[in-house]
């Protein structure tokens, strides 16, 4: 159920993500921020089932709004125009991008409470924890 992802989730640990970042073409200035950067991620849900996630830090915000199993068009925060597309598997939130022949997946998932985001390049594989935030 998408529901549980509902609601504000704190960055409290990151693993490989400056190597995930390389992988997607992200430039070293950006990179820089990226690493720094620890943001919030707030998910919500309407009537209508569109589902808005918004990541919130003092460097960007960024929010997204998608029903899942449906393409949309998405500018991400390092600036890579993709169709992306989100469906639900096995408990997991999965989200692909494809841009310029390239395709990246996050797969996002609760467990044990956590929010945990795997961010997956070719062979790259980057680990993002987050905590709810009361």
């Amino acid at each position: 159920m998408v529901e549980q992802f509902v609601g504000n989730w704190k960055l409290t640990t990151s693993e490989n993500f400056d190597e995930y970042m390389k992988a997607i073409g992200v430039g070293f200035a950006t990179r820089q921020m990226g690493n720094m950067v620890k943001p919030n991620l707030l998910f919500s849900m309407d009537d209508a089932g569109i589902i808005s996630m918004k990541s919130v830090s003092t460097f960007k915000t960024t929010e997204i709004k998608f029903k899942l199993n449906e393409e949309f068009e998405e500018m991400t925060a390092d600036d890579r125009k993709t169709k992306s597309i989100f469906t639900f598997e096995n408990g997991k939130l999965v989200q692909k991008q494809t841009w310029d022949g390239k395709t990246t997946s996050l797969e996002r998932e609760i467990q044990d409470g956590k929010l945990t985001a795997k961010c997956i390049m070719d062979d790259v594989v980057a680990v993002r924890t987050y905590e709810k935030e009361a």
